[in-house]
């Protein structure tokens, strides 16, 4: 496990880290969300040792990494793609670091292959692209086999192909049971990726819980779908509910329309679309129990949670530490 327990962080007079305190478990992807600023890169360099604390402690696997006598095999960790020398080809690098740590030039030609970059092993550094150093990164991360690892904003300057590369590898080391601490500014990747969320604003933890919570705690509305929509909504409105009607939900397909309602369609329907309700101040179970009572059959009840985005802006928007203005219509001219 990635362990921080009551980290602080200052630089003079700035409080970086704010007695954090959160847990990267095996087995989980972990996002670690924050606005630009809230301390996220700082804690991670912690982790590493190349920051000392004010007060507290970052560890690997019960020990501070520094501690560690190979640590390559316990925590792989990729901060800053561009931080490599480019005079070197990218088989030179990585054999360094691998020597560093006792492994050698198999692991090295293994991780190349794994990462995509067995073409252009023995080519220098300085001419690769930003998403072939992201790559490159990765594998260094990767030489140990560590039990646990940790990316920084590792989907900068990736293409489409290799976002959706580097979320199947996360997931996979995860799925064999190693801890993944991952920081992106990608929210909708994030929602693929991760099972757990770590939000920290201004340095301090804002949410410590799984993305599927974090989604229900801002939920949005219940969408309904029922046979009777108009004395449903009489119902929920004298319950208290916000009710809003949406388009009905369309037929998958067209067949020919029979002379008469098939002896399944509840009343009322005739096998047509069903009409859809954003429902808001009552929940999901409540609103079934209505429905039963008073004989309408529902098509479908689906509470609708804010995304990650949604749901991490809302968290945050106390903690942006430069917020600029909404930008409006005529701004925008």
């Amino acid at each position: 496990m990635i362990e921080v327990r009551g980290l602080t962080m200052r630089y003079g007079r700035t409080l970086a880290v704010d007695d954090l305190t959160f847990t990267v478990r095996p087995g989980l992807v972990t996002g670690f969300l924050g606005p630009n600023g809230a301390g996220k890169s700082t804690t991670m360099r912690a982790v590493l040792g190349l920051e000392t604390p004010a007060a507290g402690a970052a560890l690997v696997d019960g020990r501070p990494y520094a501690s560690l006598r190979r640590p390559m095999h316990t925590l792989g960790a990729l901060l800053d793609a561009g931080a490599v020398h480019g005079g070197r080809t990218a088989r030179a690098h990585l054999g360094c670091l691998a020597r560093s740590n006792g492994l050698g030039p198999r692991r090295v030609a293994a991780v190349l292959g794994q990462v995509g970059l067995e073409d252009v092993a023995d080519r220098r550094i300085g001419g690769f692209s930003l998403g072939m150093k992201q790559r490159l990164g990765i594998a260094a991360a990767l030489l140990g086999d560590p039990k646990a690892l940790m990316f920084d904003e590792p989907l900068n300057g990736l293409d489409p192909e290799g976002i959706r590369w580097i979320r199947d590898l996360l997931r996979s080391l995860a799925a064999q049971g190693r801890a993944v601490l991952l920081s992106s500014h990608l929210m909708n990747e994030l929602a693929l990726t991760a099972n757990h969320v770590v939000v920290v604003g201004r340095g301090r933890l804002i949410a410590d819980t799984t993305t599927d919570a974090l989604a229900a705690r801002f939920q949005r509305d219940v969408l309904v779908r029922a046979t009777d929509s108009e004395r449903l909504t009489e119902i929920l409105r004298g319950h208290g509910a916000t009710v809003t009607a949406e388009p009905a939900e369309p037929p998958a397909h067209d067949p020919p329309e029979p002379a008469e309602p098939p002896a399944h369609d509840p009343p009322g329907t005739g096998g047509l679309p069903v009409q859809g309700l954003s429902v808001r101040g009552l929940e999901a179970g409540v609103i079934g129990d209505l429905a039963l009572r008073a004989g309408i059959a529902l098509r479908e009840l689906t509470p609708r949670g804010a995304s990650l985005e949604e749901a991490f802006l809302e968290l945050t928007e106390d903690s942006v530490e430069y917020g600029a203005r909404p930008v409006t219509a005529e701004a925008a001219r």
